[in-house]
């Protein structure tokens, strides 16, 4: 016999509940034929409510048991996220992932010019930009992160707003191929003092840190990832100089 749920969710013209949609597609995964049932207007969500003495839809039944939302159906299936789920490094992987890809492609369009050392800066300032524009959409979240484990935005803490506008300058300025003397000394200085800043955090204090690289509201935890990108800003820079 096949396996059915009774799905009540919102669905008006000017709402589509997301989390009914979830609930459907997370039966049907399970092997669930689904009774869809729309609440098309205000009225029907509260006196649907109301009926079943719940505060939010979606609601799903199984077998004439109320299993609850998107949540608790989660946990039915025993899918609920752990702890653990509160961190992730898949923010700074997606950007680092594309910036990589936009290199290649920026490479492969110039073949006869591209060397790797093009490639690297390239790669590095698409990183750098994409990166203060993370910053940039909520600069007053990001400044609340980034002042608790910045050196020098702990003392200024003015220097956690400059900071994403030093950023997005010198990531295009790479790009836009602008005199060295005028881009690796703000790379060299925002990249050396980022790299001591989680190193003491990170190593020496060990404190459990969210990086604020990617925003100030990101679950990335601040680590090797951090170090690596600020390193890299310093390598950036002092290359530039030298070469």
């Amino acid at each position: 016999m096949a396996k059915t749920a009774q799905l009540y969710r919102m669905q008006t013209d000017k709402h589509v509940c997301p989390y009914g949609l979830k609930s459907r597609d997370l039966l049907k995964r399970q092997g669930y034929q689904v009774d869809d049932h729309l609440l098309e207007t205000r009225e029907q969500t509260d006196a649907f409510k109301k009926e079943h003495e719940v505060d939010t839809t979606p609601q799903t039944f199984i077998d004439d048991k109320r299993i609850g939302g998107y949540t608790d159906l989660l946990a039915f299936f025993g899918k609920e996220k752990s702890e653990d789920d509160d961190t992730s490094y898949t923010p700074v992987v997606a950007i680092f992932s594309m910036t990589a890809l936009m290199t290649v492609a920026l490479a492969w369009s110039r073949q006869e010019t591209a060397s790797l050392y093009s490639v690297f800066i390239t790669f590095i300032a698409l990183s750098m930009c994409v990166l203060a524009i993370q910053k940039l959409r909520d600069l007053e979240a990001f400044s609340l992160s980034f002042v608790t484990y910045d050196l020098l935005a702990m003392r200024r803490t003015e220097y956690a707003y400059v900071y994403a506008f030093l950023e997005a300058y010198a990531g295009s300025a790479m790009l836009g191929g602008v005199n060295a003397w005028l881009v690796a000394p703000i790379a060299l200085f925002i990249g050396g003092v980022g790299a001591v800043s989680v190193f003491k955090a990170v190593y020496i204090d060990k404190r459990e840190l969210k990086c604020a690289c990617v925003g100030g509201d990101s679950n990335v935890p601040l680590g090797f990832l951090s170090l690596t990108e600020n390193v890299m800003m310093v390598v950036a820079g002092a290359s530039m100089l030298v070469l």
